[in-house]
């Protein structure tokens, strides 16, 4: 059998002859694959992010939003612009924990602010404050409940998301939490919440460190360029691959 598959890829081309072995052609094989569909990969996450950057640049030219209790669908509401009226709910807030800014480790404060003569809460955003000197203290977040008209952006929160520990069961007011889950949250509330979350504007007051961008990390241009390197190493394995198997011969 080894006879037969070393015939099936033995070639010879003027003096050159090629003679791979099984499993050197096997590993390349897969080898090559791999870093193939990896640089497919990279390409696919560049184009999510460049479709995500456009939306948040047409987002922008679009009439600011009036957002009301009886919202029925959020299709085409990312990153759109929006006003609410109504109230902050100082008792009942959540700090979504691991997140980080300039380097350093925090919370962001989501607030629910409640619709004017309604029931209906949306989570507002209120930014990004720092760690304590330990997780056992919790910041002071508290805000005004009066009645007022608050500007910012909004966002679907993400069905999926990495965490690193798990959901603390609640406790006490401020609740942390490692994602925003919109039943949950809903339920421990005991009111409905829009499945949205509102980004407050960083000249709205009340708020905390806020620096809303359509993405975290490196943009685009850094996935081509990983694509590029793992297409490139892909090309050098197959090169290596026909040099090391090649020979001359008499």
């Amino acid at each position: 059998m080894n006879k037969r598959l070393r015939t099936l890829f033995d070639m010879r081309i003027g003096r050159f002859e090629f003679t791979p072995g099984r499993w050197p052609t096997i590993a390349t094989v897969v080898m090559f694959v791999f870093l193939v569909v990896l640089g497919f990969w990279q390409l696919d996450r560049a184009e999510q992010k460049h479709t995500l950057l456009a939306q948040y640049g047409e987002e922008q030219d679009q009439t600011v939003l009036r957002l009301e209790a009886s919202l029925k669908s959020v299709d085409g509401l990312n990153y759109r612009s929006a006003v609410v009226t109504g109230h902050y709910d100082d008792h009942h807030q959540f700090l979504l924990d691991n997140r980080t800014h300039a380097g350093r480790a925090g919370y962001q404060v989501l607030t629910p602010f409640v619709f004017h003569d309604s029931r209906v809460a949306v989570l507002v955003n209120r930014g990004w404050v720092p760690l304590g000197q330990s997780r056992d203290i919790l910041p002071d977040i508290t805000v005004s409940e009066q009645r007022q008209q608050i500007l910012g952006r909004l966002k679907i929160p993400p069905e999926k998301v990495f965490m690193l520990g798990e959901e603390d069961p609640r406790q006490d007011w401020p609740w942390r939490i490692q994602r925003i889950r919109i039943e949950t949250l809903s339920a421990e509330l005991g009111r409905p919440l829009l499945p949205i979350v509102l980004l407050l504007d960083a000249a709205e007051p009340e708020g905390y460190v806020r620096d809303w961008k359509p993405m975290t990390g490196f943009g685009p241009e850094r996935n081509i360029a990983y694509a590029v390197q793992w297409f490139g190493l892909a090309i050098t394995l197959l090169i290596i691959y026909l040099v090391v198997n090649t020979r001359r011969v008499n």
